[in-house]
């Protein structure tokens, strides 16, 4: 038997030597995964018994060799929601969280309405409009096959919320550059979120667990970066109602550029991500609603 204390110290002490970030988080993580008791409380157990030390020992060794810690555990924390995920999805990011933000308060003020998540991956905005706002119909679109898995596993975990909630989310395997996945909606929706691929194709991600493990097709852009985004800003155009919100994700060093693409609508914005980084841009669409 080993104290609990004393296996999070080992562990820290392995990941710090992988050099993976923030050791100590994930090694209490793993632990608790092992244990399967609260991470925020790992010492409400003393001790850990023979099985359960070897079961962590080797998580952390599969940690060490820079597996992502949401590919070890299946979930990924984002807003109130516990996602699943796995190999083939994009893990939802903290900085994320604010763009899901804009589009909630949003939905809040008109009391509900129709929303669209474009390249939405796990679903991890399209899930949090629909659970954090009664009376919300979320379309969904996202063209990796391996990644609409995840998106329809999540939905369907998330169904007793959406219930209570009175909201839905419907979901397309699609490109969401293409103009005709959603031309059923066409300027009848409230609110366009997105987080799309926009690092541009020359550049290599400095972290391994991006490079080596989160799908390529989300993460790249095109020479600029920007080749799903102009797609993205074009559908967004044609499905929003006059005065209807959009917002999408971009890198810190893109900001300008973003704007730059939005000639023609309403108040750009770009907007800082916790870190106060250039994270996110909103603007507003000129469409008219038809009946």
């Amino acid at each position: 038997m080993t104290s609990v204390r004393d296996l999070i110290a080992a562990g820290t002490t392995v990941l710090e030597a992988a050099d993976v970030t923030s050791p100590r988080h994930n090694a209490t993580e793993l632990l608790s995964y092992v244990l399967q008791i609260d991470a925020l409380n790992p010492l409400s157990t003393d001790e850990v018994s023979l099985n359960g030390e070897e079961a962590y020992l080797q998580l952390i060794a599969q940690r060490a060799t820079r597996i992502p810690l949401q590919h070890i555990t299946g979930k990924a924390y984002f807003r109130h929601l516990e996602l699943l995920v796995g190999p083939g999805v994009f893990i939802p990011r903290p900085e994320t969280e604010l763009l899901a933000q804009v589009g909630i308060d949003e939905l809040h003020i008109l009391g509900g309405g129709v929303a669209v998540e474009l390249c939405a991956g796990s679903g991890a905005i399209a899930l949090s409009l629909a659970t954090e706002v009664s009376n919300v119909t979320v379309h969904a679109v996202e063209k990796s096959p391996e990644a609409f898995e995840w998106l329809n596993k999540n939905v369907s975990h998330f169904a007793d919320q959406l219930a209570a909630r009175g909201s839905r989310v419907v979901t397309y395997l699609g490109d969401a550059t293409d103009t005709s996945v959603l031309a059923h909606i066409a300027q009848t929706v409230d609110v366009v979120l997105s987080n799309p691929p926009y690092i541009p194709g020359a550049m290599i991600p400095r972290e391994v667990e991006v490079r080596d493990h989160d799908p390529h097709i989300a993460l790249f852009g095109g020479i600029d970066g920007f080749d799903v985004a102009r797609g993205v800003i074009d559908v967004a155009h044609e499905l929003l109602v006059d005065n209807g919100l959009f917002g999408m994700e971009h890198a810190d060093v893109q900001g300008e550029s973003v704007i730059g693409l939005l000639s023609g609508w309403i108040d750009p914005v770009d907007h800082n991500d916790y870190n106060q980084l250039p994270r996110y841009v909103t603007a507003r669409s000129g469409r008219v609603k038809t009946s």
